[in-house]
């Protein structure tokens, strides 16, 4: 059953981070504004998505083994990860000057991104007490790719809105610098 929520919150919070990466990196070529609220954004649902992941890792691990954590390198380093984009946000919450923010934090966030592929490798080939992806088949298929289908709708319905409310922060932001500047 906790495999139902486990995969596809990592599943999707990987696009988030693949999403986020590349907003960061289209920002540094163009400064574009926008690319840095997406990648803001992604941040945030991802982050959401793989905190719910590492909890049900971690309730799968305590149902499985009796044991709260296990050391696992899938779960160690998906908690790693976390830490790496949680620092993401705190960046952005230390620095005042909106493009200063924007290229700081998208430097950081092509650095947090490269966590991404130890966390599918350690996923894919590690030897450790992880099911392997190739045993999942033998699962039922509907109820694992709707519950992905789910969390995928519910991943780009929380993007849309954390989008939007950024860029209402930034509208509220630069209309406070210029009411200061006048």
């Amino acid at each position: 059953m906790m495999l139902y929520v486990y995969a596809p919150a990592g599943f999707a919070a990987l696009l988030a981070f693949v999403l986020a990466v590349a907003a960061s990196v289209l920002f540094l070529r163009t400064k574009g504004l926008r690319f840095d609220a997406l990648a803001v954004s992604a941040t945030q649902v991802g982050l959401v998505f793989l905190t719910a992941n590492i909890i049900a890792g971690i309730v799968w691990s305590r149902l499985e083994r009796a044991r709260l954590w296990t050391w696992e390198p899938a779960l160690t380093s998906a908690l790693v990860c976390a830490l790496l984009y949680a620092s993401y946000l705190m960046l952005r919450r230390a620095l005042e000057e909106p493009s200063q923010r924007a290229a700081f934090c998208a430097v950081w966030s092509i650095f947090c991104f490269l966590d991404v592929p130890i966390i599918v490798a350690a996923v894919y080939r590690w030897r450790s007490r992880h099911p392997q992806p190739p045993l999942w088949s033998a699962l039922p298929v509907a109820p694992l790719a709707g519950s992905t289908a789910i969390a995928l709708l519910i991943g780009g319905l929380l993007l849309w809105a954390r989008v939007k409310r950024e860029n209402a922060r930034r509208e509220r932001e630069s209309s406070r610098r210029m009411d200061h500047v006048i």
